[in-house]
């Protein structure tokens, strides 16, 4: 009598998927392809334009690939003292901006993670009027004006430092944390502010890289504000740079010059669009693997 070895054992086969199954995911394939093309031929397009020869674009010929190589666009950008001002600033008050708000946002969060605190419901209800009501443009240029903060770095951080959408995101993610962590450490001795900062943040590594990302990407791309409180081209910041060369491109079709010319101005945009998204496309991917789970974990409570 002989045993069997391991390879005379029945093999199993693994759940099949269903027909539905399959065409769903083939659908959801060929639809999710549809939205790669559609978001990257865009910015192909300008990475392209930014390093052709102006008469291949005059003529129409560039698409997604570069014609007649040229990096006189970027020379004539990079050799300008106040883009690298107007980009020096901009870093600043991202990574001011991001601190303080990241800072701020998960203070108020965790506050308002605690059903035991009295008034909680007046703050969320504080945050929310906010979401759907402003005090209006002009209000708010008053208000910044008469605290001093115009042509400050104040002027563009603080005004926007809370998103109530990633308030609340955090705080569903704060709700779903185990309260029996914060119990535990209550026992052993912290305070409020230690389980905030040995507990808490330790565990909430996710959403935090999340709110990074949005208010980082916020911050980077927001112009209006700065345009708004400052008067000072060297405190501007490299979004109004390339809106001043997008308007001195409209005007000159509006004046109808000459293609040669509008065509130059065009080419400018594109270079300095380029190089505004570079640091922006560095830093993702270092973040993406948060992303997702940080968001489903603030967003579903379990």
């Amino acid at each position: 009598m002989t045993l069997g070895t391991k390879s005379d054992a029945p093999k199993t086969r693994g759940p099949v998927d269903s027909r539905g199954y399959r065409v769903f995911r083939i659908v959801n394939t060929i639809v999710l392809i549809g939205v790669v093309v559609v978001t990257l031929y865009p910015f192909l397009n300008i990475v392209a334009r930014s390093l052709s020869d102006e008469a291949y674009i005059i003529a129409g010929k560039v698409s997604l690939v570069p014609r007649g190589f040229d990096v006189t666009a970027y020379k004539l950008v990079m050799s300008d003292a106040m883009f690298w001002t107007n980009y020096r600033n901009t870093v600043v008050y991202t990574v001011v901006a991001t601190l303080i708000s990241i800072v701020l946002t998960t203070c108020y969060a965790y506050v308002l993670s605690k059903p035991q605190l009295k008034g909680r419901g007046v703050l969320v209800g504080v945050a929310l009027f906010t979401m759907f009501f402003s005090g209006g443009l002009i209000p708010n240029y008053v208000l910044v004006t008469s605290l001093g903060m115009k042509n400050t770095i104040w002027a563009v951080v603080l005004p926007n430092a809370i998103s109530v959408f990633n308030l609340l995101v955090m705080k569903a993610f704060f709700e779903s944390l185990p309260t029996e962590l914060e119990e535990a450490a209550a026992v052993d001795g912290l305070n409020t502010y230690g389980i905030l900062l040995r507990i808490v943040l330790p565990l909430s590594k996710a959403i935090i890289a999340t709110m990074v990302l949005f208010y980082a990407v916020s911050f980077w791309n927001s112009w209006f504000t700065a345009f708004l409180y400052f008067d000072r081209q060297d405190l501007l910041p490299v979004t109004v740079y390339l809106r001043n060369l997008i308007a001195g491109a409209t005007s000159a079709e509006s004046a109808a010059a000459d293609a040669d010319k509008v065509q130059a101005a065009a080419t400018l945009q594109a270079v300095t669009i380029v190089l505004t998204t570079l640091p922006i496309l560095a830093v993702y991917p270092f973040v993406q693997r948060y992303f997702v789970r940080g968001v489903m974990l603030g967003a579903v409570k379990g």
